[in-house]
C-alpha cells in the first residue's frame, strides 16, 4: 500500500469517528439547558406561582404560572392546574437553550397586557429531571397544555420552541399560534450554523415546522428579526408563507436580543391575536 493510500485511509477513518462521535453526542449540540434549580416563582414576578405538570410518560416538571395584571384570585385553585380567572393564556415554549428564568420578562409584559402565561420548562430544564429530545418536549408541552383551563389559549414558540408549539397545535388546536423566529426544521438551521457538516443525514430529531404548520387550524403570526444570524430570516419567512400567516418583521433584531424577548413589536403581535381572539368568541 502506497503511503497516499494509507494516508487517504487515516484521514477516512478519522472523519467516520467524528461522524460517529457527532451522532451519539448531538442532542449536547442541539439542548443548552441551564439545569441550574429555578427560585420560586413569586420572588421573581409577584402574584406569580409555581405548579407541577405530569407528563404522560410519568415526569414532574416545575413550571411558573403568571396571572394576568392586576393578579387573580389564586388562593383554593386546584394544585397543579392554571385557573380560569382570564378569558386567554399564553402557554410559553422555550427555544433550546436557558430556563424559565430567563422568560419572565416575557411574562411580565404579556401578563401586563392583560394575558396570564404559563411559562414551562422541559425535561432537563430550570432543575426538572429527565433528558431532552424531540418526543419528549412534546410530551411536556402536552403536559403544560393538560394543566390549562382557560376557555382559550394561545401558544407562543420561540426557535426551537415553534417547532414544539406547532407540534403541540396538530395534536391539540390552540385558539392562535405566535412563532418567534421559527426555523423550516432543525436540519434547515443547523445547516447555517454547521455548514461543514452533513447535518441532514445525521439528524436524528428533526423538528418539521414549514411541512407541518398548513395543517395548523388557527391563526397564526411569525415574528423575526431581520438580523438574525441562528436563524436567518428567510427560514422564518418560508414559514410565514407555509402558514398564510401574519408576519411581524423587527428591523435588526438578532436572535438573541432583547427585543425578540419582550420589545413592543413581539408583545404586541401577541397581545393583537388574543384581541383577535377574543373578538371572535
Amino acid at each position: 500500500m502506497t503511503t497516499l493510500a494509507r494516508t487517504a485511509l487515516v484521514v477516512a477513518a478519522v472523519l467516520l469517528l467524528l461522524l460517529g462521535l457527532l451522532w451519539v453526542f448531538q442532542r449536547r449540540l442541539i439542548y443548552l439547558p441551564d439545569t441550574a434549580p429555578v427560585p420560586p416563582a413569586a420572588t421573581v414576578i409577584p402574584g406569580a406561582r409555581d405548579i407541577t405538570l405530569t407528563t404522560r410518560d410519568g415526569l414532574k416538571l416545575a413550571a411558573w404560572y403568571v396571572p394576568a395584571a392586576p393578579p387573580g384570585d389564586l388562593p383554593g385553585d386546584p394544585p397543579g392546574e392554571v385557573p380560569d380567572g382570564r378569558a386567554v393564556t399564553v402557554l410559553v415554549t422555550g427555544g433550546n437553550a436557558g430556563n424559565r428564568l430567563h422568560r419572565a420578562p416575557l411574562a411580565r409584559a404579556l401578563a401586563a397586557r392583560g394575558l396570564p402565561v404559563l411559562l414551562m420548562d422541559y425535561r432537563g430544564y430550570g432543575g426538572n429531571p429527565g433528558t431532552p429530545t424531540e418526543h419528549g418536549l412534546f410530551l411536556d408541552a402536552l403536559a403544560a397544555r393538560d394543566a390549562i383551563r382557560t376557555p382559550k389559549v394561545i401558544y407562543f414558540g420561540e426557535s426551537l420552541g415553534a417547532a414544539v408549539a406547532t407540534r403541540l397545535a396538530l395534536e391539540r388546536p390552540p385558539d392562535g399560534l405566535v412563532l418567534r423566529s421559527p426555523f423550516t426544521d432543525l436540519a434547515a438551521a443547523g445547516q447555517v450554523n454547521y455548514p461543514f457538516l452533513p447535518v441532514r443525514a445525521l439528524l436524528r430529531d428533526r423538528f418539521p415546522v414549514a411541512d407541518a404548520i398548513a395543517a395548523v387550524r388557527a391563526p397564526v403570526v411569525v415574528v423575526y428579526g431581520t438580523g438574525d444570524t441562528t436563524v436567518p430570516p428567510d427560514l422564518s419567512r418560508t414559514v410565514a408563507k407555509a402558514a398564510g400567516a401574519t408576519a411581524v418583521e423587527v428591523p435588526g433584531a438578532g436572535h438573541n436580543d432583547l427585543t425578540l424577548l419582550n420589545g413592543p413589536e413581539l408583545v404586541g403581535a401577541v397581545a393583537d391575536l388574543a384581541d383577535r381572539v377574543r373578538r371572535q368568541g
